[in-house]
């Protein structure tokens, strides 16, 4: 009987649990610590943002560094203590690198810091689970290659609105992840930085009562594209649900105060 194939977070996790301290990649110089009290009502939350060499995150939980450390899409692939979690125990990350280093390289030095000052210790198993698979269209994509140190003071992402100069699908599948709130994995084999404008009616919360409790929709007002439509028309790519065995990284142990820099 053939055993089924299961969709892994990426051969970086393996490296991560198997590899010694010795021989991991890691900063020249990094800055990791709590982020301060929350005042006021509004909060800058950065996942995760690398630019010539410089990697920065804020006011970030464990689980959101991991995220974006080991380019995965959701907090469902992501198993420990709770408080990993929880969006009161945040950290601010600043890491530097020479100016070339190229994401992926960023990401294991990431994996590094967050190893060393939090005593992480993991491992990987699986589980069989429901999923939103983001695959490449049926007449290809749409989208075109992003230009390098282009002008990024337009980007949006916020709910309804994706709209970026250059993002890599695993930046991409995270958005989707987060706005339809379903586990999204990309299955597209793009690897490279895309030119993004994706525009859609966000779900109003009166659509998830159900159907007898919902007011009626005015008649005069066309309904717009729903994300999935949206993502097929206008990126040539295509959502779509799937059920299967996905990696689980499983946090065995972490400190809830790191290691000071």
């Amino acid at each position: 009987m053939r055993r089924p194939i299961a969709l892994t977070l990426g051969a970086a996790v393996l490296a991560a649990a198997t590899a010694g301290a010795q021989s991991r990649p890691a900063f020249d110089v990094a800055s990791l610590k709590p982020s301060p009290p929350f005042t006021g009502d509004l909060i800058n939350i950065n996942l995760g943002t690398a630019r010539h060499g410089l990697l920065t995150l804020s006011n970030a939980c464990l689980a959101d560094c991991l995220r974006y450390a080991y380019s995965i899409t959701n907090n469902e692939q992501i198993a420990g203590p709770d408080w990993i979690k929880f969006k009161d125990v945040r950290f601010d990350i600043q890491a530097n690198a020479l100016a070339d280093t190229p994401l992926p390289r960023l990401r294991e030095m990431l994996q590094t810091l967050l190893t060393e000052r939090f005593k992480l210790e993991s491992h990987t198993s699986q589980k069989s689970m429901s999923f939103v698979a983001l695959v490449v269209g049926k007449n290809g994509p749409k989208i075109v290659e992003g230009v390098e140190d282009s002008d990024a003071s337009h980007n949006s992402f916020i709910p309804g609105k994706i709209i970026s100069n250059r993002i890599p699908m695993a930046t991409l599948v995270t958005l989707l992840s987060r706005f339809l709130g379903e586990t999204v994995v990309d299955m597209t084999g793009m690897k490279g930085w895309y030119a993004v404008n994706l525009e859609w009616t966000p779900e109003p919360p009166e659509s998830r009562r159900p159907p007898e409790s919902q007011p009626a929709a005015p008649a005069d007002v066309a309904p717009g594209p729903t994300i999935f439509s949206a993502v097929e028309s206008q990126l040539g790519l295509k959502l779509e649900h799937r059920k299967g065995p996905l990696d689980i990284m499983v946090i065995d142990h972490a400190e809830r105060v790191p290691v000071g820099n």
